[in-house]
């Protein structure tokens, strides 16, 4: 009961502090360097390398207790690998609807700590892959990963007193985004790959 009593106090605590702070509402939008961390493709041939792409989506922060703030954020993410061997070159393209859940901490006026959990719903895949009839082909891979991600986000942002902030992030992933397919006995995609990206982003807040 006393547990309940002290969380229910801290709660109550928060939430007046957070009505007395400021509550923003922001977009934000920037460039992603992307990779597939962990095994390389067919076989073990070939190296997987970074791609660039993009992300663009809202945000909202919300005040907590003192220089802390919680910020869920709603983004569109286009993540993946480029992958070569020789000079033969590939892509995978994988769009993700990300939802970020930061922990924000102000170290100074303007310039904030983050970190926190990254999930993320697969909405769109391209790459190369085997099909039924065992032949290596491009095109529409959704079926060949897995609808739910997660990764662990970290980084900085700078906000000035007009509402334009900045900021860096580092996003590590927890998961395996390969969904493991079996034709005529063989098994395919049965290597571990995790979903990193490093964000640069400029947005607005108010």
């Amino acid at each position: 009961m006393k547990k309940l009593l002290l969380f229910t106090a801290v709660a109550l605590f928060a939430f007046t502090t957070a009505q007395s702070q400021e509550f923003r509402i922001g977009a934000k939008a920037g460039v992603n360097i992307a990779s597939l961390g962990g095994d390389s493709y067919y076989g073990g041939l070939g190296s997987l390398g970074s791609r660039t792409s993009f992300h663009i989506g809202g945000l909202v922060e919300i005040p907590l207790m003192g220089k802390f703030s919680l910020q869920p954020e709603l983004l569109y993410s286009s993540e993946g690998s480029d992958w070569s061997f020789g000079t033969f070159s590939d892509g995978t393209k994988l769009d993700f609807i990300r939802i970020p859940v930061l922990a924000k901490f102000y170290i100074i006026e303007g310039l904030s700590a983050e970190a926190g959990p990254v999930f993320g719903v697969l909405v769109n895949a391209e790459g190369t892959f085997y099909n039924d009839d065992d032949d290596l082909v491009s095109g529409d891979a959704k079926d060949y990963y897995r609808s739910f991600d997660a990764q662990f986000g970290i980084g900085a942002s700078y906000r000035l007193n007009m509402g334009v902030f900045f900021s860096l992030r580092y996003n590590k992933g927890l998961l395996n985004v390969n969904e493991e397919y079996e034709i005529d006995g063989y098994k395919y995609n049965t290597g571990k790959n995790q979903s990193n990206v490093f964000q640069i982003s400029a947005g607005y807040s108010f």
